[in-house]
């Protein structure tokens, strides 16, 4: 395999209706796409920027990843995974950077199993006969969807009758006993025929603030109990996250915005989860995703990708401990990066599984046209 040539691009697609979660307002989501290329032929990576960003990822890649991976062959994704977090170590070893470096990281593997004409999945040792279990994300803040315990009750009952079990709702974002009667009304709706997770996004700022919430929400499941509580603290409050493990009954869940094997590392080693939710997209690209799946595996921890559904159900088929991967309907208009894509590569769900296709690398096209619309210039 010869030198690689990569071309980073940003897409803004706008969040319609605008949505809210605990800590902030979604108008658009800013998205990294990447290719590389060889003379063996090319592979396709993206990662997602935030709510804004694009054009500092896009920028990363050409004017920091880029220089050092020309004259490198492709096929040594490790190596160039080094040289990638070696260099952009006096301007970020986190944050947007390492995102930039997901999305090349992403690329190269795609273009690997391309190149041995195989999907990902089947690549990594994995199995594309295998359903990979999915839950319906959504219970986001619309206020357009009526009154929020109604929204939630429907939303559910939709992904019902989609075929999904599994469900996760977003907390923190109203008073208490508001928030409080959605998680009722949620686990009214499953009625003991699944499983409810919550995700504050970092809602609360303290443990005790967080252990109110949480006894209060397990107070409204009752028996059914809660899947899990997700990133209740910051981030880097890793030490309050494990004393949340420590104290509640309910599985504590974070490191969707973790990055790299240290800080998983760290997660592990404090006991600051039981359960753990890495994103390709976001901790170092497939290379350090696999790592931190197999850390997790030895530590007996089980890991449920947050995102990205499209790439982590290729990952999941190779990675045992993973309970589940997070889908999102692309109707809800919220997780909206399958507008990118060509009809026939989106990501098929069928009774609340995602069903591999055997198409080679990650199974996706971007829709040129669909790109053409949202690039940023």
């Amino acid at each position: 395999m010869t030198a690689v040539k990569v071309r980073a691009r940003s897409v803004a697609i706008p969040v319609e209706p605008a949505t809210r979660i605990s800590t902030r307002l979604l108008r658009e989501r800013h998205y990294l796409l990447v290719e590389v290329t060889t003379s063996d032929g090319a592979g396709m990576g993206y990662a997602y920027a935030g709510t804004n960003g694009g054009r500092l990822l896009a920028d990363a890649v050409t004017d920091l990843l880029q220089p050092v991976l020309g004259d490198a062959p492709a096929d040594d994704i490790g190596g160039l995974w080094e040289r990638m977090y070696q260099e952009s170590l006096l301007v970020g070893r986190r944050g947007a950077l390492l995102r930039a470096i997901s999305a090349v990281d992403i690329a190269l593997w795609d273009l690997r199993a391309k190149t041995c004409g195989v999907p990902l999945a089947v690549l990594l040792g994995g199995s594309i006969t295998r359903p990979i279990p999915a839950y319906a994300s959504g219970g986001y803040y619309r206020p357009d969807d009526g009154q929020y315990e109604q929204a939630v009750t429907r939303e559910i009952a939709a992904s019902q009758r989609a075929g999904f079990t599994d469900h996760k709702i977003k907390v923190g974002g109203l008073p208490l006993e508001q928030d409080v009667a959605r998680v009722a009304a949620a686990i009214e709706t499953i009625g003991g025929r699944g499983r409810l997770a919550l995700d504050a996004n970092n809602a609360y700022h303290s443990v005790p603030e967080a252990l109110r919430a949480a006894h209060a929400f397990e107070r409204a499941a009752g028996q059914q109990g809660l899947w899990w509580f997700e990133e209740p603290l910051s981030p880097d409050n890793i030490t309050g996250h494990a004393e949340l493990a420590r104290t509640l009954e309910t599985p504590v869940a974070t490191g969707e915005i973790h990055q790299t094997r240290w800080e998983f590392a760290q997660l592990i080693e404090c006991r600051a989860a039981d359960l753990l939710q890495p994103d390709a997209g976001v901790l170092g690209g497939v290379t350090e995703w696999l790592r931190v799946a197999h850390a997790a595996d030895a530590f007996g921890l089980p890991i449920a990708p947050h995102w990205h559904a499209n790439l982590h159900a290729q990952l999941a088929a190779a990675a045992p401990n993973t309970l589940a991967i997070e889908h999102f309907d692309l109707g809800k208009g919220i997780y909206n990066f399958e507008r990118l894509l060509t009809d026939d590569t989106r990501l098929q769900v069928r009774d609340g599984a995602a069903q591999l296709s055997d198409r080679p690398g990650i199974g996706i096209e971007f829709d040129e046209t669909a790109v053409a619309r949202y690039e940023q210039n």
